[in-house]
């Protein structure tokens, strides 16, 4: 299997390859390459619809050039814990943000997030943020607003009176939750529209299948949410009964 960055041929065979209607995996097994390589390569470069062979080849060899030149004394990566390799952890965290982005997040939302969760703390603050994703503090702050609307990230001050955002075990159930709301909100306003378009037409009986549809996936989200949360707080120590 090849290593190393793709050339630009093999660029311009994604690009095929995207344009044929090809999935990622299908994509990486013809150029020989993992499908995570072809997968990250589409979502920092425009992601599947608005890829572009020659912009992306000319983007990774400006990032290329930006990583050999010295970084600014702010701009060092912090100090790894536990021995851990600091480049395999920043290609990882580069593999999370990707993944995140594929599954519909914004790509500077995708980026805080991955930040966080890698964190053993568990906690940035906005300052914090910036000085490891190299972005804006306004960049920042409406990744956060997105975030929290989400409920995949919580807000405290700490002792310093600075704000601190959190990720922590319980947040993919809150934002379980959150999802659920939002579908909740859908079948209300889709239960409004059979009263206006009337009962029994064929717009109606749509929307009314749409309620049903979200209604039960909602109850099924909610009992899953719960029992997870449950089997996953239980102490290891605790016993089994009997």
């Amino acid at each position: 299997m090849p290593g190393g960055r793709l050339t630009q041929q093999e660029r311009q065979q994604i690009a095929l390859g995207l344009a044929d209607g090809l999935a990622y995996a299908e994509i990486a097994r013809r150029l020989d390459r993992p499908t995570s390589t072809v997968t990250r390569e589409v979502m920092r470069n425009g992601g599947p619809t608005a890829y572009r062979a020659d912009l992306a080849h000319r983007a990774t060899e400006r990032r290329a050039h930006r990583r050999t030149q010295p970084a600014p004394r702010d701009a060092e990566a912090p100090a790894q814990a536990y021995g851990r390799d600091a480049e395999a952890v920043r290609e990882y965290e580069e593999a999370l943000t990707t993944v995140m982005m594929a599954s519909g997040m914004p790509k500077m939302m995708s980026r805080v997030m991955a930040c966080l969760t890698l964190t053993d703390a568990g906690s940035l603050t906005a300052s914090e943020l910036v000085r490891r994703l190299q972005v804006s503090p306004a960049s920042v702050s409406k990744a956060i607003a997105f975030l929290d609307s989400q409920g995949l990230v919580r807000r405290e001050r700490d002792e310093r009176r600075r704000e601190r955002y959190f990720i922590d075990d319980d947040i993919w159930y809150q934002s379980m939750m959150a999802s659920v709301r939002a579908n909740a909100q859908i079948v209300e306003i889709a239960r409004q529209g059979v009263g206006v378009l009337g009962p029994g037409t064929p717009a109606a009986a749509r929307l009314e299948n749409i309620a049903r549809f979200l209604d039960f996936v909602g109850e099924s989200l909610i009992r899953a949410a719960e029992q997870a949360r449950e089997v996953l707080h239980t102490k290891a120590e605790t016993p089994p009964a009997s």
